[in-house]
């Protein structure tokens, strides 16, 4: 896998401007994840943003992302957006790509780390603009490199448990997006309404 060449900026950027489009009055909506409000993934994504930013330093972190509307910090307008920029710059580091690294008790060689937070950012930013009824932009480069981690899926038995929901058959001629959003657990046709 070809990750150490990734740059996770144009991903966190494009989640950053979502995040900006959230309004309050959305914060209870559903989105794709199952169960999960939208102040719920807010919450998940502030914590994300954090664990894998710390991954990238190898510095301890504890704890690990939760999806609890309960939690969400009242500022994560700010927060979140500062957060995202700051994993982006932690990816960028040379010394982000060495050696293993952990996230919420899971330890991986650090580029299968950086390619799980690139996974997160852009599915999970997939999830939040279509629950808010936004526009998302999936950059290429990050849409290949996530789904070259996720791959086919064809044996569940050679995944960790929980990373993903059952897959959704997408066709194999449709958009990468798409075929990404289906091996993660996603409708790609999924709305709100």
């Amino acid at each position: 896998m070809q990750t150490t060449t990734l740059d996770l900026g144009p991903q966190t950027a494009e989640l950053a401007r979502v995040v900006a489009g959230v309004r309050d009055d959305q914060l209870c909506h559903p989105t794709p994840c199952e169960g999960m409000s939208v102040a719920a993934l807010l919450d998940h994504l502030v914590g994300l943003t954090l664990a894998f930013r710390f991954a990238a330093e190898k510095t301890q972190f504890a704890g690990g992302p939760s999806a609890d509307a309960a939690n969400l910090a009242p500022d994560w307008g700010i927060r979140l957006p500062a957060q995202l920029a700051a994993l982006a710059t932690a990816w960028r580091e040379p010394d982000a790509w060495e050696g293993e690294t952990e996230v919420a008790g899971v330890r991986m060689p650090a580029p299968a780390m950086a390619a799980v937070a690139l996974d997160e950012v852009l599915v999970h930013g997939w999830d939040l603009a279509v629950a808010t009824g936004q526009p998302f932009r999936a950059d290429a480069a990050a849409v290949r490199a996530c789904l070259e981690f996720v791959g086919d899926r064809s044996d569940p038995s050679q995944e960790p448990e929980g990373l993903f929901g059952p897959v959704v058959p997408v066709p194999d001629d449709a958009p990468a997006l798409d075929r990404l959003l289906g091996r993660t657990g996603r409708d790609p046709g999924w709305s709100s309404t």
